[in-house]
């Protein structure tokens, strides 16, 4: 099922304190900042929501906050229209940060991170799905042999399409979590669900939560390219797959 994302929103989350990055880059030490082949990380993602056919971006921000709130509302030249939404418990599990995002979601919406380099090819096969209604879907890589850094990464065994488990220590795996989720605003509510009864909530939580549902849909990105940018291993790793990537255009 085929459609454009022209009147969804999308979400970036840039609230954590990203300091396994800190020092690589000499003007900043806050990671969405922080640069990548000279571009920095959140005006990467937030073109790529562009491609993805989003209407507006917002940004979840928690440390920080001003000093990138800053920088994106005097440096950003796009035309996407950017609203910020503050985390101020950016010390929590990402789910909150998710939550801070809600009053500024209309209708469904593309979720990413603040620091992952995401190809245009994948962007665009996002932009193309609809979510199943009440569910979400994640993109998905199955070239597992290719994930630079396997221990960080967030494993997922899907089975006809649909997440079975997820998390950074499960054993039984078959594809790796790109950090892009296609989202009806079920997901919000699974997330809060486990806020109200913890005090803290992740996304993996809200994740798991569809899946024991049935609702968690996966979509497999195919040759497609991506990066998480975590530690300046996985920053040098990217500039190099970017630049192979631009010498085969």
């Amino acid at each position: 099922m085929a459609s454009s994302h022209l009147n969804s929103t999308g979400v970036i989350l840039a609230a954590g304190f990203g300091s396994r990055l800190a020092g690589t880059d000499t003007d900043t030490d806050l990671k969405p900042l922080t640069s990548v082949n000279g571009t920095p990380l959140i005006y990467r993602t937030i073109r790529s929501l562009k491609i993805a056919g989003c209407s507006k971006v917002v940004i979840v921000l928690g440390f920080g906050f001003e000093e990138i709130k800053k920088d994106i509302l005097d440096s950003y030249t796009g035309d996407l229209p950017i609203e910020f939404a503050h985390n101020e418990h950016f010390d929590l599990s990402n789910g909150i940060s998710v939550l801070a995002a809600e009053p500024f979601i209309e209708g469904n919406f593309i979720l990413t991170m603040a620091d992952h380099i995401l190809s245009d090819a994948m962007m665009k096969l996002a932009q193309k799905h609809v979510p199943e209604p009440d569910g979400a879907t994640l993109l998905v890589d199955y070239k597992v042999e290719n994930i630079f850094d396997m221990e960080d990464a967030t494993k997922v065994y899907s089975e006809n399409g649909k997440i079975k488990s997820i998390g950074k220590e499960i054993n039984d795996y078959n594809c790796i979590d790109t950090g892009v989720f296609v989202c009806t605003k079920s997901l919000l509510v699974e997330i809060r669900r486990v806020f109200e009864k913890k005090g803290d909530a992740s996304l993996s939580d809200g994740v798991q939560a569809l899946a024991l549902k049935g609702k968690m849909n996966t979509l497999n990105i195919g040759d497609a390219f991506w990066q998480d940018v975590d530690t300046p291993e996985m920053l040098d790793h990217a500039e190099q797959m970017l630049s192979s990537e631009v010498s085969k255009v």
